[in-house]
């Protein structure tokens, strides 16, 4: 056999093992920030696998890609906000949570949130509107005949995928972080989570509860459920039944989700059930490190032994109080490591020779460094993912959202020590640095992680797009779908079954009571009478 016969057969047999699927059509509609990193790699590679890419954003955004390139398109939907105000909201927000939330007593936090959420939600729903009242698009749109719809929502407060998807009749996929997602999971996904040994996200809780836990963790969830109805699905339902022109809700749409890819795996979560429907994609945006530019690779090199402490708060966190800034600056100085962080703020006065500021950095290739021995990080998920791919050990000091709880996850499986942001001092994060670095416990807890993270049968960014290409070879998933989405709630807990259950006991007992007291009688009239004749 000549050397072209054999590498037509090999070319033949490789070709006969892919499950590849024709070059398709899919309408993305993208978060934004750290979100919108996750779906560029889904997108990135969509495209390099010959498929067609249209993403749907809006002409504020702030961060998601509208120039167009070779199987990447975009449609712009015109709004009357601009970029700076979606970015002060979010600042507004930021700032409350990372500093004055802390201080607020109970009610006020739920005020002030409610208050955040509803600045949030009025701006998408100006989104929604705008993009609902461009016939043209949607004609458009229904005109491409895509195959698949891909959203990400980023919160409860950016509902319009699942609302276009089904305007459009397409199959959706919806890719979410599971914290986010969790009691959207539980309402609209129908996962199973059981309070017992499932703990909601906010209380930091493992999956070893004792009682006093239980119970906080099961009250703690039907808060959620509360404020999720009262705060999420009041806001959006009517506008939901207004544009699908049927009543329906915010829950009813999402849970006709054909598959949902969780941006998190069993290197991060705790053990629990999933559905068939439900795809575990964490780390789906690392990637082997790429070397650095020549003057950020110089300062690294020159740390010696002593190697390189990586430092980033996301691209969210542009500035911090002085006092915080000093503190941090402060502590940085004081290890003989060399440290990179990523800061836009006004340079701290204690800043020391040993600390250089960015602008950016490129976070995936400096934890990849060999010299790389620490990573301080606010626990954003693809921060943690990256860290974990590359085994760093790390110092979290989270500061909203879901952060405390990835955080809690990472120093729980012994790869973190956390720390509270504002309350920190210069020592405790000189101290916290030197733990992670010098006792070898941290590190060989993340190596663990790591080898769990690689020891999967296929990558994280493959099986995202597997599953997408799944979807669009059999025109849906929803023979993946539970029957769960099609019960009421008491049939769901079959509620009617022990309550028919219930009320044939109750009739049996009744029954035999009643035969009882009847043959007691006849018993007691039949003795009677034998006492009066004799």
């Amino acid at each position: 056999m000549s050397a072209f016969q054999r590498a037509a057969l090999c070319f033949l047999f490789m070709l006969s093992l892919s499950q590849c699927v024709n070059a398709g059509k899919i309408l993305i509609w993208p978060a934004e920030f750290s979100h919108w990193l996750n779906l560029k790699s889904i997108i990135d590679e969509l495209i390099v696998r010959g498929h067609n890419v249209t993403v749907v954003t809006h002409s504020a955004t702030p961060s998601v890609k509208t120039q167009r390139s070779p199987g990447y398109n975009v449609d712009i939907v015109e709004v009357p906000f601009t970029k700076q105000e979606i970015i002060d909201t979010l600042n507004s927000m930021l700032k409350y949570w990372i500093y004055d939330l802390p201080n607020d007593n109970l009610i006020q936090v739920f005020l002030n949130v409610k208050k955040i959420l509803d600045k949030g939600t009025e701006q998408n729903q100006v989104l929604c509107r705008e993009l609902f009242a461009h016939e043209d698009l949607l004609e458009k749109w229904r005109k491409e005949q895509f195959d698949v719809f891909l959203t990400d929502p980023i919160n409860p407060l950016d509902m319009c995928g699942e609302l276009l998807a089904q305007k459009l009749d397409l199959p959706f996929i919806i890719s979410l972080r599971f914290s986010f997602g969790n009691v959207m999971g539980r309402l609209c996904g129908q996962l199973p989570a059981p309070p017992s040994f499932v703990p909601a996200v906010g209380l930091s809780y493992t999956d070893h509860m004792d009682f006093p836990q239980r119970v906080k963790n099961v009250l703690f969830i039907l808060s959620q459920y509360i404020m999720f109805k009262l705060m999420i699905s009041t806001k959006w339902d009517n506008i939901y039944s207004e544009f699908l022109g049927k009543p329906t809700t915010l829950c009813d749409t999402m849970s006709k989700a054909d598959i949902w890819l969780i941006r998190t795996y069993w290197d991060f979560e705790y053990p629990r059930p999933f559905l068939p429907n439900f795809k575990f994609v964490g780390g789906l945006h690392c990637k082997p490190a790429k070397p650095l530019p020549k003057e950020m690779e110089d300062f690294v090199q020159s740390s010696g032994d002593d190697g390189i402490v990586v430092f980033s708060l996301g691209s969210m966190i542009k500035n911090l109080t002085k006092e915080r800034a000093d503190t941090i600056a402060s502590a940085l100085g004081q290890i003989p490591q060399k440290v990179l962080w990523r800061y836009t703020g006004e340079k701290p006065e204690t800043l020391a020779p040993n600390t250089r500021l960015y602008d950016w950095i490129p976070q995936n290739d400096l934890l990849g460094h060999p010299k790389t021995k620490a990573f301080i990080t606010h626990g954003g998920t693809n921060g943690i993912y990256e860290a974990i791919y590359h085994g760093v050990p790390m110092v979290g000091l989270p500061l909203f959202a879901d952060q405390p709880d990835n955080v809690n996850h990472m120093k729980t499986k012994g790869a973190a020590v956390m720390l509270d942001f504002n309350k920190m001092r210069t020592e405790d994060l000189k101290q916290a640095l030197d733990d992670v670095i010098h006792n070898p416990s941290y590190k060989e807890s993340m190596m663990r992680l790591s080898r769990i993270h690689h020891d999967q049968p296929m990558k994280p960014l493959d099986q995202a797009v597997y599953w997408i290409e799944y979807v669009m070879r059999n025109k849906g998933a929803k023979h993946l779908r539970v029957e769960a989405h099609n019960l009421t709630w008491y049939q769901y807990h079959c509620l009617d079954v022990a309550a028919f259950l219930l009320s044939v006991i109750v009739l049996v007992v009744f029954i035999f009571v009643k035969t009882c007291r009847l043959l007691f009688r006849k018993c007691c009239r039949k003795t009677s009478a034998k006492s009066k004749k004799e």
